[in-house]
């Protein structure tokens, strides 16, 4: 049947064509272009008509043409062909002389490919009619266009797959759920072939689909997700308007039904147990339950609460946003005693409503939780709770404080022992008495000092110290006047020599370390020794302040330049403490703005600024005491470098400190060598031996070599002391007759060195070697401080070596 069908459409095409050629011909339609004549063109006939150039019929071919010969698509032809050959046709452009082909001397084209319109619809050529013996062009070239006739050779496809759509369970018939669309790429505007009509292949018990606009409704009321939450719907769009031949193509459409709360939240249990210890503090979970719902997603948002008046007190529930479980948590603390089991009521019911389906039932379920409290031992616990004593600061030592009672809550009622927390109280200024608790004192109170003490009180079982409990304990001490006032600060004022009578000089205020519960209110006056002053008034202003004010005219500082004026301040108690501030008032020069200049005879207040003048003045005044005190110092140490060893008020006896052990060879401020060689001029003692001179055999000694050997000074049977008596005696006269000078002579007292020294003593007393005995070589081993000592002695034996050489 379908080759009858194409046959059909065959004859029917040629047909067509054939009536739309003979109209070409009966009209000898003219191509409009460059192949009009021109004005004055001799193709323009006498009458005014123009010649005719090119003449062809309207050209179409069929698509998809599967016969084995060339399919005829039309002729071209030229008005001035007269059959005999001489005119040449040929083409250009698309296809031509691969898909088209003319016959150049009867200007027939012929299509030898299968063409398609899908692909493409039309196809533009240029035709031209030559001299076939000049190969000249006798008719201007001309565009032409061969279109592609459609047949139904596409079917309709579901380009925009796959298809999801949703709908509501529970939705009224007619619902929309989603629209599906199918493309044909015949065309559109040639017969039926891109018509489309949508049809439901599978699925049509719960979903139909619009035949023109492809829209899927839902076919049933009772959808309902919690039975079934998806269906596959294939729908089927068929071209030609859906009649017979037409071609058809389908889908399947994936439709979810979504969820509404439509199912209330139920308990799968009617009664709940748990169990808890009643030592649990509040906030401590004890179990948790939930409710099922069907629903998903937010329709399964359930709250839960507490029922009954009992359970809202004790418990508290919430709900786990995560989970949807009630967590059911302690609120007040429990007590085994008191009540053993709680019975609690709890109701689920689910957020958010809808009010459409409000007819299906109440959306809420309720429960029963058993709470059983286990029993455990409990420390004491302090009754009544107070936490705030008072004490006066006066009161006596082991005064009582206040007292805390503690029970035993278990049924048992141990005794209870109590203790302070010393690490609350380290001063240990409260005891507390282990049996009744009574808290007395421990320590002198001092308000001033410590106004509150905050202080943990111990209360635990007499037979089980673990078991213990804690109670903080403020003490308030409570005021006592018993600090006197006194003068906020020591005073001090400044009075202008010229001031005036009542000329206010000083405000006086006082400070009181007490607290009186009615304030402070002090009074202000003269004190007794004050009472014949003349010169200042004190004057009580009554707000706890004094002012004290001048009585006479002008003051002499050159005459008294302090007044000292003393107050007496006097609190209201009781009992009323007072005592005694003094106020020192200062004479002062001021100018006559009354600023006050200088007060006994130094600068009381300097200006701010100074002048450039003032301030080179005193730079100069600083460096002219620099210099002398420069001058001064450099005169008295050049007067010190002169010395000389012949001068008799020199050569005086000086106290020699031989235990300074001094600064090494770098210091040369110790003392002056000048004086230590001046005490032993051995030329005196040379000019007045009568005994030991060269005459009788004596050796001849250096002054320098008897110098170095002064501390090894040694008692020898050959030595004679009349000369050191005659100089000291000597020595003794000039200062007795001297009366400006004082004594020189001093006690020398040896302190006793040790009886382990490494060291040995450098004292000449108990040295019975003579100095020639001695080696003093090792000195130079005691380091730099001993350098110069090691020099002296070294040098003097180096002296006795040379002279026995």
């Amino acid at each position: 049947m379908a080759k009858g069908l194409q046959g059909f459409l065959w004859a029917v095409l040629l047909l067509f064509c054939a009536i739309q050629e003979l109209r070409s011909w009966a009209m000898h339609t003219a191509v409009q272009g460059p192949g009009l004549g021109e004005p004055g063109d001799p193709a323009l006939l006498a009458g005014g008509r123009v010649k005719r150039g090119w003449v062809w019929n309207q050209f179409f071919v069929v698509e998809e043409y599967t016969g084995t010969e060339p399919l005829y698509v039309g002729k071209i032809h030229s008005d001035s062909d007269e059959g005999d050959g001489s005119i040449k046709y040929t083409i250009s452009g698309e296809g031509a002389g691969t898909i088209f082909l003319i016959d150049e001397i009867t200007g027939d084209i012929h299509a030898t490919e299968r063409l398609d319109r899908e692909q493409k619809t039309f196809y533009t050529l240029r035709a031209q009619a030559r001299d076939r013996q000049t190969d000249q062009l006798l008719e201007p070239e001309s565009e032409f266009i061969i279109k592609v006739q459609d047949i139904n050779d596409s079917e309709p496809r579901f380009l925009e797959g796959p298809y999801i759509g949703s709908v509501a369970e529970l939705s009224p018939v007619g619902t929309s759920v989603m629209q599906v669309m199918a493309s044909d790429a015949d065309d559109p505007t040639y017969g039926s072939s891109a018509r489309v009509v949508y049809s439901v292949l599978e699925g049509e018990q719960h979903f139909t689909v619009d035949s023109k606009t492809g829209v899927i409704r839902t076919a049933v009321a009772d959808l309902d997700r919690e039975t079934q939450d998806r269906y596959e719907v294939v729908i089927r769009a068929t071209d030609m308007a859906g009649q017979l031949g037409g071609l058809s193509g389908s889908t399947t459409v994936t439709i979810v039904v979504t969820d509404v709360n439509d199912n209330p939240p139920r308990f799968p249990q009617k009664m709940y147990q748990f169990s808890i210890v009643e030592t649990a503090p509040v906030g401590t979970a004890i179990g948790r339950v939930k409710a099922e719902d069907s629903d998903v997603g937010e329709n399964t948002d359930m709250t839960y609460q507490v029922k009954d008046e009992e359970g809202v007190e004790m418990f508290k529930v919430t709900t786990d946003s995560n989970t949807q479980e009630a967590v059911i948590t302690v609120q007040k603390p429990l007590d085994y005693e008191s009540k053993k089991v709680h019975t609690v009521v709890v109701e689920a019911l689910n957020k958010f409503v809808d009010p459409r389906f409000v007819d299906l039932g109440t959306f809420r379920d309720q429960t029963i939780v058993r709470v059983s409290v286990l029993d455990v031992d409990e420390p004491p616990e302090f009754r009544p709770p107070s936490n705030l004593m008072e004490v006066q600061e006066d009161a006596h030592v082991g005064s009582v404080v206040g007292v805390v009672t503690a029970l035993d809550p278990d049924t048992a009622n141990h005794p209870v022992r109590y203790a302070i927390d010393r690490s609350t109280d380290a001063e240990r200024i409260f005891d507390i008495d282990a049996k009744t608790g009574a808290i007395v004192t421990g320590k002198v109170l001092d308000r001033e000092t410590a106004g509150w003490h905050n202080i943990t009180v111990l209360a635990m079982e007499a037979d089980n110290h673990s078991q213990v409990s804690r109670a903080s304990l403020r003490i308030r001490i409570l005021d006592v006047n018993d600090n006197p006032p006194e003068l906020a600060t020591p005073y001090e004022a400044a009075v202008c020599e010229d001031a005036k009578p009542g000329q206010l000089i000083q405000t006086i205020s006082v400070v009181d370390r007490d607290e009186p519960q009615s304030g402070h209110r002090f009074y202000f006056t003269l004190a007794p020794e004050a009472t014949n002053n003349h010169h200042f008034s004190l004057l009580d202003i009554q707000d706890n302040t004094a002012a004290v004010h001048t009585q006479r005219v002008g003051f002499n500082r050159q005459e008294q330049d302090v007044y000292l004026l003393p107050i007496l301040v006097v609190d209201s108690g009781p009992p009323a403490l007072s005592s005694t501030g003094t106020l020192t008032i200062r004479v002062c020069g001021c100018d006559s703005s009354g600023a006050i200049q200088s007060c006994n005879s130094t600068a009381y207040v300097v200006s701010a600024t100074l002048s450039p003048g003032a301030l080179i003045a005193l730079l100069v005044c600083v460096l002219i005491l620099v210099v002398l005190v420069l001058l001064i110092l450099t005169l008295k140490r050049h007067h010190k470098s002169h010395l000389t060893s012949e001068d008799d008020e020199d050569m005086r006896d000086n106290v020699i400190k031989y235990n300074d052990e001094g600064g090494g060879e770098q210091d040369t401020e110790a003392y002056d060598m000048s004086a230590l060689r001046s005490l032993y001029d051995f030329s005196e003692i040379k000019a007045g031996d009568g005994g030991g001179g060269p005459g009788e055999g004596a050796p001849s000694r250096n002054p320098a070599s008897e110098l170095h050997a002064l501390p090894q000074w040694v008692q020898s049977p050959d030595l004679d002391f009349s000369v050191f008596r005659d100089y000291i005696c000597r020595k003794v006269e000039q200062a007795d007759e001297d009366l400006s000078v004082p004594p020189y002579d001093s006690f020398q007292t040896y302190a006793f060195e040790g009886s382990d020294s490494p060291v040995p003593s450098l004292s000449s007393i108990n040295t019975w070697s003579s100095g020639s005995e001695q080696d003093f070589s090792y000195l130079g081993g005691w380091g730099p401080r001993f350098r110069q000592l090691a020099a002296l002695y070294g040098g003097r034996r180096g002296d006795e070596d040379s002279e026995e050489s």
